[in-house]
């Protein structure tokens, strides 16, 4: 099943257990994917899907951060449950030693020797660990991996 299908499904759920917090979130994961296809006209794989819903979760965590600064909890709150929610359609996460397997493998496969190489190698773990780990802190040990430190 695709991950577009399990949201729609989801959606169905959620309407029918009166859920109206997980709904409302849920159909803004679908407005968003309804919207991309729309404007580039084509049908969202899974990987693409994942990236919205992503780009979603940073943007709930930017508002949370805002909100909670402002003193606003009641806001802060809210984002937090639309982040439970979207953090559900995400693929499992990987430990610190897969990523560093991971950047290892990248370091090894483009020659990279310095920090002059380092978006070569980002090039390569994009695509790979898109979804899977947070990307700046794979951007990190790509850097202590090629500076040495």
């Amino acid at each position: 099943m695709s991950l577009k299908t399990q949201i729609s499904d989801d959606m169905k759920a959620a309407m029918r257990a009166k859920e109206a917090g997980k709904l409302g979130t849920i159909r803004l994961i679908l407005a968003e994917i309804k919207r991309k296809e729309v404007d580039e006209r084509i049908e969202l794989d899974d990987a693409q899907t994942v990236a919205i819903v992503e780009k979603m979760i940073k943007q709930r965590k930017d508002s949370i951060t805002q909100f909670e600064a402002g003193g606003r909890a009641d806001l802060a709150d809210i984002e937090k449950a639309e982040l439970a929610v979207l953090t559900a359609y995400m693929p499992a996460g990987l430990s610190d030693e897969e990523i560093a397997a991971e950047v290892a493998a990248a370091v090894a496969a483009t020659g990279a020797s310095g920090p002059q190489d380092m978006g070569k190698v980002m090039g390569v773990l994009k695509p790979k660990l898109a979804g899977r780990a947070d990307m700046t802190a794979v951007s990190a040990q790509v850097k202590k991996a090629l500076t040495g430190a």
